[in-house]
Order: structure tokens, then C-alpha cells, then sequence
């Protein structure tokens, strides 16, 4: 993974918020790691600002816009605005098939399955999850999607993708399945004891944008380009559908 500086990620910024475009697999909080060269987005801030604080996380497969309070009054501000569901959230995932969503609400209540490390559709026992999806367009076989999350659950996207039957490219923990060129390049040739990795190697899913009102009511609103991995899996899909 290329290394990052926290500057490099700025998308917004004012005296109350820093708005970043979190780097595909690198987490938001520290891990566990024996890898002494992993990094995450806190490790960064640290280095920048310590009293700057994270005010939500992605996964660490997630890339996108994640937005940091420079205080702990604009902290309490987000905080409450995610909690009572003021905070827009786009976000865009491929999925494989042809899937026409126009406005499609789901709402499956979502179970975290704790020693698993992932979550289940449960009726009886899960909390309420809602999510709108809409399709933005079609490229070949594969479908580029836009979500809207109203609540945020853990990997409520994904489960509730999986539920529609058009799980995310990549997301193998719920149906989803690697893409390869060699399935969409008619003439593909791998070399001789060469082993053919996946076009993109983590769920494709991308945080867009986020917006909200700042502490003085002004809208606050920032869109994070696609990283590499997922432009050229948009890209490969678009010159070989």
C-alpha cells in the first residue's frame, strides 16, 4: 500500500472540520498487528493534530470520505447530527448482473453475528437498518449503484445488497465474487508460471460524499474521487463489456 501523508487526503477544510478521502484497505482506528509498517487514518492524525478526532469510521476495505471535528464541540455536533439521521451518505458500489433499482428501500433488520466478525438479516432479533438504493448505470453484465444509508449499521450495505440478490464484486463474506481480466478479455494471456490476480482486491464499495449542516447551519458537503483500484475496475468493465 502506498504510503500517505494526511495533507495528501484533504478534501475540505474549515475551523471546524476536516473532510479526508480515507485510502482503500487502510483502517480508520489502530489494529492489531504485528506489521510494524501498517498504518491507519488515527496514526496519521496524530502526527497532524493530535486534538483532532474521527467523528465516524469506515472499514478498512472502504475507502471515501471520513470527517474529522477539529474540536470537541464540532465533535459533539456530528455526533448528534448522526444521531438523529441529519448526515447525507452516498456511497458507490459494482455489482455483477443487471439490477434496475429505482428508489429500492431496504429495510432488513441487521444482527451482528459477534464471534464472526459479520452481521446476518435477522427479523426477530436484528435492529432496525435502512438503506435506499438507485442504479446510476449499466456496463456489460455489471452494475454501478449508488446507496444512501439512513442508519449505520455494521455492514449494512453489503448484507443488504446480498438480501436484493446483487451482493458487492469482491465481497465474498456475502456472495459476492472476484472479477478476473481474463474472464472479460476475450484474448488473455497469462504467462507461463504467472498466477492471475483479481482486477480490484477489496470489497468495491467507495465512500462518495457526506454532507451535513455545520455548527453555524452552512451546509457542509465533499465528494471523494474513486481511488485507483476502483477506476480501473471501472474501467476494464467499460472497455471489455
Amino acid at each position: 500500500m502506498p504510503k500517505h501523508t494526511f495533507q495528501e487526503l484533504i478534501l475540505f477544510e474549515n475551523d471546524n472540520y476536516v473532510l479526508i478521502n480515507k485510502p482503500p484497505l487502510m483502517a480508520t482506528l489502530d489494529e492489531r498487528t504485528e506489521d510494524k509498517r501498517a498504518t491507519s487514518i488515527i496514526a496519521l492524525l496524530r502526527k497532524y493534530n493530535a486534538d483532532y478526532k474521527i467523528c465516524h469510521r469506515l472499514d478498512k476495505e472502504t475507502s471515501g470520505v471520513l470527517a474529522i471535528a477539529k474540536h470537541a464541540e464540532a465533535y459533539k455536533h456530528l455526533a448528534k447530527a448522526f444521531e438523529r439521521r441529519k448526515v447525507e451518505k452516498i456511497y458507490h458500489c459494482i455489482s455483477k448482473g443487471i439490477h434496475k433499482f429505482e428508489k429500492q428501500e431496504a429495510n432488513f433488520p441487521i444482527l451482528k453475528l459477534s464471534k464472526k466478525g459479520m452481521v446476518t438479516i435477522d427479523f426477530r432479533e436484528g435492529q432496525k437498518a435502512h438503506t435506499t438504493f438507485s442504479t446510476i448505470r449499466h456496463i456489460g453484465n455489471f452494475t454501478l449503484i449508488e446507496a444512501r444509508p439512513h442508519t449505520g449499521r455494521m455492514h449494512q450495505i453489503r448484507i443488504h445488497l446480498k438480501a436484493l440478490k446483487a451482493p458487492i464484486v469482491a465481497d465474498e463474506m456475502y456472495g459476492g465474487e472476484q472479477i478476473y481480466l481474463s474472464e472479460l478479455k476475450r484474448k488473455f494471456n497469462l504467462k507461463k508460471d504467472e498466477v492471475e490476480l483479481p482486477i480490484i482486491q477489496r470489497v468495491a464499495l467507495h465512500a462518495f460524499a457526506l454532507g451535513f449542516d455545520d455548527l453555524n447551519g452552512e451546509k457542509i458537503y465533499a465528494e471523494a474521487p474513486y481511488p485507483k483500484d476502483f477506476a480501473v475496475l471501472l474501467k476494464q468493465l467499460e472497455k471489455n463489456s
